[in-house]
């Protein structure tokens, strides 16, 4: 299994919205980098979402409940989407800055690439931020 975060502007997309809609596909990734990563993705997978611009939060788990396939919004073959579900909120959002400022972190994608929409987690990190997230 495979780590990944995922990001959304709460006043788009919010956490909430998605437990409520239940599934969604990720669309809307202009970015080659973000793309390999959501064509890395494999179904089981599980993909902290993290609020950008407000809030600057990982707030949520979900799971890749089916792979990548061509973006129904654009006819540009180069773009794919995944389609996600809830599978966990964190009880308590671990913030960019708590992030930021713990050393163990500096090489994950979040913190060193911060524009990047879609990262990769690795274990050791996906596992600490349960820790700091209260699972």
């Amino acid at each position: 299994m495979n780590y990944w975060l995922v990001k959304s502007e709460p006043f788009k997309y919010s956490w909430d919205q998605f437990v409520a809609d239940k599934k969604t596909f990720w669309d809307g990734v202009r970015n080659y980098g973000a793309r390999n990563n959501m064509r890395d993705m494999k179904k089981g997978d599980l993909v902290f979402w993290y609020h950008s611009n407000e809030g600057l939060a990982i707030v949520g788990i979900a799971e890749v409940v089916k792979e990548s396939y061509q973006d129904p919004t654009t006819e540009d073959t180069n773009w794919v989407v995944v389609d996600l579900k809830p599978y966990k909120a964190l009880p308590n959002p671990v913030t960019l800055a708590t992030l930021k400022a713990d050393p163990e972190f500096a090489n994950m994608d979040l913190v060193r690439l911060g524009r990047l929409s879609v990262g990769k987690v690795t274990t050791d990190e996906y596992k600490k931020i349960l820790n700091l997230g209260g699972l």
